[in-house]
């Protein structure tokens, strides 16, 4: 505060001694009040401007060194216990000011993420609203698809350290090139609780660290999302839901396509659809559900989260994971299914919160068990590794040291579908994580 006034005094006496330098002829008062506006309005447009941001300091350890895994990242070779910067976040974002309808007309945001694998772009994008109702907004730029609950929410709000394997599967880095309609009533309007977001994207997502990533089709995703978000009078108790729409694909660069058939025998694999398939595009179709509520409450808040997803998604032979380049290999047409599920309770009014999550990944519902990788006849090729289920069970504390600073301690508990006839998936993997975590705010 006393800064603050001592900076006022310097800046008003600055301005009286250079209004009272000027030529005779000119009123001083008037020159100081040019000044003063002109000042105020610099004032108002850094106002506009804010600077948010994260980091996220970590330790890992993973049940054997180097096992893959969807908690941050593979470990290296040889590697069962790491330090890294998870996400190293900083936003810029200006807000236009409210026009004589109440409405802020534009809004412009750029985030990068910084850690020791180097730097990325997460958001760029320029987001402009109708001046008449505040209705309607277009944001075009990289910016988050819109599709269900979690690909949304912030890294920095979310409670357990990574998405789902379902999310980080098909929706790689989260983020896409496009523009996106919104349709929203104002803060104030009685339909905000209602919105409706529709999107075309490149389909190919945002980038990691040390990537270039460019679309490399002609083909584009249309993606959307209708939610609602609601709560009591006394908003003692929020409520939300939402259902979602993925309609896309890639071009595939071969002639051959595979879909799931059945041998004589009744053995699950994959045989030949199509040989002429090439510069064709592969669908990738998604429908996808999600639910939330908190309730405030006597023992603290508790909160339930959820959401499912199925559709088509295609790749190669041997993953399911969508494509950011273009694929060369045979194709291959798969089914899937997925879900994610919280239960968040804070301890009272105490600063610690109990998290439990539990997600599973089918990236091909048409076969399970000893189906998965058993030998098939007919000419028809057998499943493999990319068509096993996991699920994880996630258990975590949290707890919130101040406002912002929150230390968690989580452990991921990961489990894959076995079978006999698939070499190396005998057991279950050691691929379980412990991840101790600090983020910080600004």
């Amino acid at each position: 505060m006393k800064k603050t006034f001592c900076s006022l005094l310097i800046i008003t006496a600055g301005l009286f001694g250079q209004a009272f330098a000027q030529d005779v002829t000119e009123n001083p008062m008037d020159t100081l009040t040019r000044r003063v506006a002109a000042i105020q309005n610099t004032l108002d447009v850094i106002n506009r401007i804010k600077f948010t941001g994260y980091l996220q300091p970590q330790f890992q350890y993973i049940d054997s060194s180097g096992a893959a895994t969807f908690a941050g990242g593979n470990f290296s070779s040889g590697v069962d216990k790491r330090f890294m910067i998870r996400r190293g976040r900083v936003k810029i974002q200006y807000d236009a000011p409210l026009n004589d309808n109440n409405v802020s007309t534009s809004q412009y945001v750029f985030q990068i993420d910084a850690s020791e694998k180097g730097l990325t772009i997460k958001d760029v994008y320029a987001k402009f609203t109708d001046p008449w109702s505040g209705w309607f907004s277009i944001t075009g730029g990289m910016q988050n698809r819109p599709f269900g609950f979690e690909i949304g929410y912030s890294s920095g709000l979310r409670e357990s350290p990574e998405r789902a394997r379902l999310s980080q599967t098909i929706f790689r880095n989260e983020r896409d090139l496009g523009y996106m309609l919104t349709i929203q009533g104002p803060k104030l309007s009685n339909w905000n609780w209602l919105k409706l977001e529709v999107g075309m994207f490149n389909g190919t997502g945002g980038p990691s660290a040390l990537e270039n990533i460019g679309d490399f089709d002609k083909y584009k995703d249309l993606i959307g999302h209708l939610s609602i978000a609601r709560s009591n009078k006394s908003e003692t108790i929020k409520y939300g839901g939402g259902v979602s729409a993925y309609m896309g694909g890639f071009r595939l660069d071969n002639d051959t396509v595979y879909s799931i058939a059945t041998d004589t025998a009744g053995v699950t694999g994959f045989k030949i659809e199509e040989t002429k398939f090439k510069g064709k595009e592969l669908k990738r179709e998604y429908i996808g559900a999600d639910g939330q509520i908190s309730i405030d409450w006597a023992p603290g808040i508790t909160t339930l989260r959820g959401e499912y997803v199925a559709g088509n998604q295609p790749n190669v032979s041997g993953s399911t994971t969508s494509p950011f380049v273009a694929v060369t290999a045979n194709g291959y047409k798969r089914k899937f299914n997925g879900a994610y599920f919280y239960f968040l309770q804070n301890v009272l009014q105490t600063p610690l919160q109990v998290i439990v999550k539990y997600d599973w990944y089918d990236p091909n519902t048409e076969v399970e068990g000893d189906q998965v990788g058993k030998t098939v006849a007919n000419g028809l090729k057998k499943t493999g590794a990319a068509d096993v289920k996991y699920t994880t069970l996630g258990l975590g504390l949290a707890y919130r040291w101040d406002a912002n600073v929150k230390i968690t301690a989580y452990y991921d508990m990961v489990k894959n579908e076995t079978s006999t006839n698939l070499s190396g998936w005998t057991q279950d993997l050691k691929d379980n994580v412990f991840t101790l975590r600090m983020q910080v705010k600004f």
